[in-house]
């Protein structure tokens, strides 16, 4: 048996060696500096966006998708996303394979390598029980109205969506369920709608809070109206006249109870956010096949098919439908085979989809935050 011998390799291999040892080191190095620059802030600035932007189309299209499923009167189902954790690792590894032939050629090969994961856990809340009845079947209050109608909102859009009735003026209140078969009464509330967008735009109308006489700690909503407008006298005239309020007050109290009525005040009813997603479900296109079968068809008293779309939500909001993925969508959705779909250059329906959001979050915000039912991870 031959002893093992030790071969001393001449200088000059030696340092061939050591230059490719240092090369991975090297590039590993400047690999993981660039990995690093987008690691922490930058990381956050690449994956912030993205999340924000994939929540927000999911929350769009699962309203979407209640509205069609009110129209065909299925059954409806509401996730909130509670949390979202992003977990990021980087790895990084470097070698040298080497290859000696004593008297021939020799050979080494650098390497080096970086693992980088990225791994979100997504939580989700289904709305359910007392949280369900607190946010979607409870009327909506008169607060988060008037937070609206101060904060850029137009009167006519709000109050034609939030409240079924003001005074003797009814807004479709068989509206808040299932398709009624039957028309709705809306006309002089379409007309009272009109009346107070024209007296907003041209800022005859204001509404503000003032504390009610005697209670230091309430207040009321009061609606004034500036009434020494000649240009305007129709559409004022209008309001006290489709109201029948009296003509010698200009400033009247918001309130809802119908028990006390007065020629000096509003009282309205306002909807809930379920009777407000059903009002909303009747302006949902349907496909030809369906009509009559799969969801109801409103008739005019006269006779013939009603129009949804003359109603005071109609008028702002349209969901359309085809058998093709919609190429101008702002948000889509497929259910029974056809898609549904608002088209991005339909501002008014967007607008309305936005106030509806904002009212479903006012509304939803207030229950308690549960432990999440269901936690998923993105793979």
């Amino acid at each position: 048996m031959l002893a093992p011998q030790s071969v001393k390799l001449p200088a000059g291999m030696i340092m061939r060696y050591r230059h490719f040892c240092i090369v991975p080191v090297l590039a590993l190095a400047a690999l993981l500096s660039g990995c690093q620059s987008a690691f922490g802030p930058q990381a956050l600035e690449r994956t912030h966006p993205a999340y924000n932007e994939a929540i927000i189309s999911s929350i769009n299209e699962q309203m979407l998708l209640n509205l069609v499923r009110m129209r065909y009167r299925d059954v409806t189902f509401f996730l909130e996303v509670s949390s979202v954790t992003a977990s990021m690792s980087l790895g990084a590894n470097a070698g040298v394979n080497a290859d000696v032939n004593f008297g021939g050629g020799d050979s080494v090969s650098p390497s080096a390598g970086v693992a980088y994961s990225d791994k979100p856990t997504i939580s989700y809340t289904p709305l359910q029980g007392e949280d369900l009845l607190n946010s979607i079947l409870r009327h909506l209050e008169l607060d988060p109205i008037f937070v609206l109608t101060q904060s850029g909102w137009n009167i006519s859009r709000v109050f034609g969506l939030c409240f079924e009735r003001i005074n003797n003026l009814y807004n479709a209140p068989n509206a808040s369920g299932p398709t009624p078969e039957l028309e709705p009464a809306y006309e002089k509330f379409g007309q009272l709608m009109d009346a107070l967008h024209v007296l907003q735009k041209a800022q005859l109308i204001e509404i503000g809070k003032r504390e009610r006489e005697g209670e230091e700690e309430e207040q009321d909503i009061v609606i004034k109206l500036i009434t020494d407008n000649d240009r305007h006298r129709y559409e004022i005239d209008r309001v006290y006249d489709l109201l029948e309020i009296d003509r010698s007050e200009d400033e009247f109290t918001l309130n809802t109870d119908f028990l006390d009525m007065s020629n000096k005040q509003w009282t309205v009813r306002p909807r809930s956010i379920s009777g407000l997603l059903y009002y909303l479900s009747h302006n949902v296109e349907a496909p030809t096949r369906h009509r009559g079968v799969l969801v109801t068809v409103t008739m005019r008293r006269s006779g013939g098919p009603f129009d949804w779309g003359d109603t005071p939500a109609g008028r702002l909001f349209k969901v359309r439908t085809g058998e093709e993925q919609p190429e101008n969508a702002y948000v889509a959705t497929r259910y029974r085979g056809n898609w549904f779909y608002i088209e991005d250059t339909d501002l008014e329906s967007k607008s309305t989809f936005m106030l509806l959001r904002q009212l479903f979050d006012l509304q939803a915000g207030r229950t308690e935050p549960q432990v999440p039912a269901l936690t998923l991870p993105v793979r």
